[in-house]
């Protein structure tokens, strides 16, 4: 989210990409390379609105979920495996900022000056992310805030976005090649180092997951007036995929610490954990004793996947760099979406199943395929047939879409209305207009 402010530079174009040469059927020919020089003084460029349009329907969809969620359970995240709708927003996040990164550095003419760039956006997001995730706000009604370091959340949305943003970018950065690029195949020898990287993190990943051997691990809980009760979990796994002994959460605890990480877990809505599931609810009399453990969603080893949804965006955006006709960029979208959606559902077919507080390899490419084939649609129907109109709702919050989520994702405005109040907090702004306190 966020990802023209995340990517915009001053060695690089702000994302805009020029779509004359593609419109109306006059296109230049796909065989022009990757930096076609005009015979005369090219138009105005224009920016990228389905790009816009995409995001702000992710906005969308994340405020939609946020607030609907609680209520509507097939709009809330999945307790567990499986996929909602709720959890196609963060990876359609990551996979637009690739799209971005790939029109930013189109041209990076001095790449150490990019590099000091990337990582200093990557650490103001990170460190936004602390400050409005880590705890430091206690929540719209509660009018305080503070935050004691020994239990801040380290790991949240946007610090994930600022890990994926950064290793793409030092990807596009550093690792491409010189070669031509007529057809789609070339595009996979041109950016090979690229997806050379993509390979052995998803590697790496799977590697992890299944290898890492999770030992038996205890946890303490304590409520407001309660005694700290301590739990035991029995493991002593390898390869397990389950909310109490998966590598995942284990290598966040040998980290991080589980003080670290966010106290609120999705398998808490699961049918072992609550006698509302899918939604929040008392613990069953049977419950095993990791329900109320803390679980990081976004954390170290489901991240490191969330990098490959950016760089798998990243290959969408060279498709526009690369290619001129409208044709062409659709049919180069299509076919890898489609064939990631196959793979996909194959691998969850075959045990390997979709799970979002994982990030396993089956969800990252059902997913991205995903967002492939909506973001092909947006394309079609924005740039290339011209319905703006219907969509400058949409290209609005996508050109602010960081701000948004600060304000309203993050509970920022709803703090700050909250905070004018005429001698007692209830008599705040939202009852002086009538909405109610």
């Amino acid at each position: 989210m966020g990802g023209y402010e995340l990517v915009r530079s001053d060695d690089a174009p702000a994302l805009a990409v020029d779509l004359e040469a593609g419109g109306g059927g006059g296109c230049a020919k796909r065989g022009a390379g990757t930096s076609p020089a005009p015979a005369s003084p090219s138009p105005a460029r224009q920016r990228l609105v389905s790009l816009d349009v995409f995001r702000g329907i992710t906005v969308l969809l994340m405020i939609i979920v946020d607030d609907a969620g609680a209520f509507i359970p097939a709009l809330n995240h999945s307790p567990w495996d499986g996929v909602t709708v709720a959890d196609f927003v963060m990876p359609f996040f990551l996979f637009i900022v690739g799209v971005a990164l790939a029109l930013a550095y189109k041209r990076v003419p001095d790449k150490l000056d990019a590099t000091k760039k990337a990582v200093l956006r990557a650490l103001k997001l990170f460190c936004l992310g602390l400050v409005l995730q880590g705890g430091f706000f206690h929540g719209v009604r509660s009018l305080t805030f503070g935050i004691d370091l020994q239990e801040i959340r380290l790991m949240g949305i946007l610090q994930r976005i600022a890990i994926a943003y950064l290793l793409t970018a030092l990807c596009e950065i550093w690792l491409k090649g010189d070669e031509d690029v007529d057809y789609g195949f070339d595009l996979l020898k041109r950016y090979r180092y690229q997806l050379f990287v993509g390979a052995i993190v998803a590697i790496t990943y799977m590697a992890l997951l299944y290898g890492t051997y999770v030992a038996d691990w205890e946890y303490q809980t304590s409520g407001p007036g309660s005694a700290e009760k301590s739990f035991l979990v029995k493991c002593g796994v390898r390869g397990d995929t389950s909310p109490a002994c998966n590598a995942v959460g284990m290598i966040d605890r040998k980290i991080l610490g589980i003080q670290h990480l966010y106290g609120r877990p999705v398998y808490a809505r699961s049918k072992q954990c609550s006698i509302n599931s899918p939604e929040n609810g008392p613990l069953p009399p049977d419950a095993p004793s990791w329900c109320q453990a803390p679980f990081d969603p976004e954390g170290l080893l489901s991240s490191v996947t969330a990098i490959v949804t950016c760089l798998i965006g990243l290959q969408y955006g060279h498709v526009i760099v690369h290619f001129q006709k409208h044709k062409d960029r659709i049919m180069n979208w299509l076919i890898p979406s489609f064939s990631m959606l196959v793979l996909a559902f194959s691998m969850d077919f075959f045990g390997m199943h979709m799970n979002k507080p994982l990030y396993t390899l089956s969800y990252t490419l059902a997913t991205a395929g995903a967002a492939g084939l909506l973001f092909a649609g947006i394309y079609a129907l924005v740039d290339l047939y011209g319905y703006r109109r219907p969509t400058v709702a949409m290209e609005w919050m996508g050109m602010h879409a960081l701000m948004i989520y600060v304000l309203i994702a993050c509970n920022i405005l709803p703090i700050f209305i909250h905070g004018f109040y005429w001698k007692e907090p209830k008599n705040n702004l939202l009852k002086f207009i009538g909405i109610g306190a």
